[in-house]
């Protein structure tokens, strides 16, 4: 397979806002490890233009890049052996070292927990218990890497006992038109609207059922997408359509959250409305965005290398930093909107500071997500 730059730079893109979007959970008025003071609940309405979208795109952009490691790989045990280190390498380091500082902050700001951050690592992360409602020790934002790793191992096992046969073809034929649209969005109508209205993502794998209905389908919808032609080539034709229909939807999941705020059962046919607006206008701006990316993004440049690289060390460290700032600064009642400036500076300071020292310490590399330094002789 050749490369898609396009998608390349879809996943930096989805990887930035999705920052961005953290931050933003800072101001609104949703459950989040740190809040600043005051919420400010108009803050929601540009949240949503992403909420619908940001992760499943992500699980579409990991299925595609698996099968293009699987084309290259050595096999299917090499894919699950490089996926293993890449992927659950990783998700240990940050659960031990990452990421308690996230419920320590949330315990501490929302709860009352009186004792400081060492005591809180040395007594209490590790007791495997659960305080003030929070299990401990916890994965927090990590649960997407664990929650790819189990997609990956469930790919690799299909692979392995479909042998030579493909269903490509049938995905060529099926989705080779307008179903490429229409086919995941009624799907996810029917996830969020009808199987599971109202039911929130746990993000804690077993009892998240709601979440693997929709990013397992995306994730396999991604690897076959990897090998069509035609689904690619409708997704050309389609996006400037599915962006209508995209910016339509979120008009209306807007202006139903304006008029029911912070509602998770707006008014009957409302909240039946919401849930299918927003997950039509998520499966419209995910064609829009690929159909973009093929159509224009799919070119080098010599930062993409780079920031294909950093941004799963990105993602590891960022919301901890959100968080552990975000702790801090409520000390200092500043302005929303000062805090708001340092957070996204200290988040993007931090982040970078913690990829360009992780890239060249070598045996730190696979705990950030990076492969093993390759030295000149060959071996690794």
């Amino acid at each position: 397979m050749e490369r898609h730059y396009g998608l390349d730079w879809l996943r930096i893109g989805a990887f930035g806002l999705l920052i961005l979007y953290h931050i933003g959970m800072v101001f609104v008025p949703w459950g989040f490890h740190a809040k600043t003071a005051q919420p400010l609940p108009w803050v929601v309405v540009p949240m949503l233009a992403i909420n619908s979208w940001r992760l499943l795109l992500l699980f579409v952009v990991s299925g595609y890049a698996s099968r293009a490691l699987l084309v290259r790989g050595d096999g299917t045990g090499d894919f699950v052996a490089n996926r293993t280190l890449r992927l659950i390498l990783p998700l240990l380091f940050g659960v031990v070292v990452i990421v308690p500082v996230q419920p320590w902050v949330e315990l501490v700001t929302q709860h009352g927990y009186p004792h400081g951050f060492g005591y809180f690592l040395a007594h209490d992360y590790f007791r495997f218990a659960t305080i003030s409602g929070i299990a401990l020790p916890t994965w927090q934002h990590l649960w997407f890497v664990g929650y790819l790793w189990i997609y990956t191992m469930l790919l690799a096992l299909a692979v392995a006992l479909v042998g030579r046969r493909s269903f490509q073809p049938v995905f060529d034929r099926m989705f080779g038109g307008v179903l490429v649209w229409l086919i995941p969005a009624a799907w996810l109508v029917l996830v969020s609207a009808w199987l599971f209205p109202g039911v929130a993502p746990t993000n804690d794998l077993v009892d998240d059922m709601v979440s693997h209905a929709q990013y397992l389908p995306g994730f396999l919808f991604g690897f076959a997408l990897a090998g069509s032609t035609t689904g690619l080539a409708a997704m050309r034709r389609w996006w400037p359509w599915a962006l209508g229909v995209g910016l339509l939807c979120y008009a209306l999941v807007a202006a139903i959250e304006l008029r029911w705020p912070n509602s998770s059962s707006p008014a009957w046919p409302w909240g039946i409305l919401f849930a299918s607006a927003r997950a039509v206008q998520g499966w419209s701006m995910i064609v829009a965005l690929i159909g973009l990316a093929d159509t224009y993004l799919n070119r080098d440049h010599p930062w993409r290398r780079a920031l294909t690289e950093a941004v799963f060390p990105f993602y590891l460290v960022h919301q901890t930093i959100i968080v552990g700032v975000e702790g801090w600064l409520l000390h200092f009642g500043l302005p929303r909107v000062a805090e708001f400036a340092i957070l996204v500076v200290a988040t993007l300071c931090g982040c970078w500071i913690f990829y360009a020292v992780g890239r060249d310490i070598g045996w730190l590399r696979p705990l950030i997500g990076l492969r093993p330094r390759v030295r000149k002789d060959g071996m690794r």
